[in-house]
């Protein structure tokens, strides 16, 4: 199955909610988590997404419209 290696910059209203786990369940996708770093005021994951291609895309846009920043990452998510 594809993979799509993105970094998620949470805004802070979004900190606190389920994004991932919610966007894994209505699209369809299987989030891999490779880091995290989360403070009171911002959020950002770094994580591979594995899906069918229709379902990755639709989990992006899902993100976006939350008002989450989505941002490929090239290389080795792991740095």
């Amino acid at each position: 199955m594809p993979k799509l290696p993105v970094r998620l910059t949470f805004p802070q209203h979004l900190i606190k909610e389920p994004v991932i786990f919610r966007m894994a369940k209505e699209c369809k996708v299987i989030p891999n988590i490779r880091r995290a770093k989360v403070t009171e005021t911002v959020g950002e994951v770094v994580l591979e997404l594995e899906g069918e291609k229709n379902n990755l895309e639709k989990a992006k846009k899902y993100l976006v419209e939350l008002g989450v920043e989505v941002e490929r990452v090239e290389g080795d998510v792991v740095t």
